[in-house]
């Protein structure tokens, strides 16, 4: 098996789903009885939260190479919004970073789905480090919410879920956005919040849902059975 370095922290409880969905989907193949190897630098959540560009890219950096050190032969980020400091962080380091989008856009295709929503904090929702990797390599179009809802998800989101706090109120605002994104035509929605699935699952809403933790997760599991 080959070995991956996993960056957590942002928050905690989605990298303890990485860990356990990874060590679940191997020992699916090659047994309960043994497990992955697995390397884990678990990070501050405040780091996010300062929102300065420039510390989140050095600091990821400097993560990526101690983990490649250590002998890491690919890199996870358990978190949809690190993600934008892949255009700086890769080029920099000799192995590869799993994209979350790319394993996101690997699934719609499998549905033949052209055209996504995307939900998460506003940095996800925003910024271009999920969409434009989907529209490049996958020629997928993604929709957010409109804008007098862009604060409301970002609150839920970074007050809530990343805190471990799964509340009504919040359900029944992303299932809402949900159905409002279906009628601007997305075929399916990403969760671009590793803490979503744990709020909704697909007995919610009759529309596809991507986890982007799970998929994540079989991405990992790929490289990590070299398949």
């Amino acid at each position: 098996m080959k070995t991956i370095g996993l960056i957590g922290g942002t928050s905690w409880h989605s990298t303890i789903v990485y860990y356990k969905m990874i060590n679940e989907m191997v020992g699916d193949v090659i047994g309960a009885q043994a497990n992955p190897p697995l390397i884990i630098y678990s990070l501050n959540i405040e780091l996010m939260r300062e929102q300065n560009k420039e510390k989140i890219n050095a600091t990821y950096l400097e993560v990526a190479n101690k983990l490649q050190k250590a002998g890491a032969e690919a890199i996870i980020i358990c978190a949809n919004t690190p993600h934008m400091v892949y255009p700086f962080v890769q080029p920099k380091i000799d192995i590869p970073i799993l994209h979350i989008a790319d394993a996101t856009g690997k699934e719609a295709i499998k549905s033949n789905i052209k055209t996504l929503g995307l939900l998460g904090n506003k940095p996800t929702m925003t910024g271009t480090f999920i969409q434009s990797q989907l529209k490049e390599n996958f020629n997928i179009n993604t929709i957010i919410p409109n804008n007098e809802f862009i604060d409301q998800s970002h609150f839920f989101v970074s007050k809530e879920l990343t805190q471990g706090k799964f509340t009504s109120e919040a359900k029944a605002f992303f299932l809402e956005q949900m159905q409002l994104l279906k009628d601007r035509g997305a075929e399916g929605i990403i969760l671009g919040c590793t803490e979503l699935p744990m709020l909704i699952d697909q007995n919610d809403i009759n529309l596809p849902l991507l986890s982007t933790t799970e998929l994540h997760a079989k991405m990992a599991v790929n490289f990590i059975l070299d398949k």
